[in-house]
C-alpha cells in the first residue's frame, strides 16, 4: 500500500506558474505508473497527466499540453507537475494517484488508479 500526499497548491494569477508534488510513502514508488487528476467545481474529475513507472513515457490532456510537465524521482519517491502559463480554467482540486502498470504503461482512465491523495487547491484569478 502507498499513501499520497499533495502540496504546492495555492492562488496565483493567470499567466503565472506553481508547482505541485506529490510525496509517497513507502518503498515501493517505483513501482507504481502515477497520475495528476483534477477536479472543478460541479465538474467531474478529469485526467491531467501521466507519467509511467521508468518515467520514459508522459501522457497529458489537450487542454494542458505544452503548459504542464510532469516528472518523478524514484529516488525521493516524489512526483511532480509544473504548471506554466496557468489560466483560470485551471482552477481546481488537483489529486495525485499511483496505480500498477507494466514498466512503460501511463494510464489515463480514473479507474485505472489504486490509490489517492486528498489533493490540493489550485486557484486561478486575478
Amino acid at each position: 500500500q502507498v499513501q499520497l500526499v499533495e502540496s504546492g497548491g495555492g492562488l496565483m494569477q493567470p499567466g503565472g506558474s506553481l508547482r505541485l508534488s506529490c510525496a509517497a510513502s513507502g518503498r515501493t514508488f517505483s513501482s507504481y505508473a502515477m497520475g495528476w487528476f483534477r477536479q472543478a467545481p460541479g465538474k467531474e474529475r478529469e485526467f491531467v497527466a501521466g507519467i509511467s513507472r521508468s518515467a520514459t513515457l508522459k501522457v497529458y490532456a489537450d487542454s494542458v499540453r505544452g503548459r504542464f510537465t510532469i516528472s518523478r524521482d524514484n529516488t525521493k519517491n516524489e512526483m511532480y507537475l509544473q504548471m506554466n502559463t496557468l489560466k483560470p480554467e485551471d482552477t481546481a482540486i488537483y489529486y495525485c494517484a499511483a496505480g500498477w502498470g507494466a514498466l512503460v504503461d501511463v494510464l489515463v482512465q480514473s479507474n485505472a488508479y489504486h490509490y489517492w491523495g486528498q489533493g490540493t487547491q489550485v486557484t486561478v484569478s486575478s
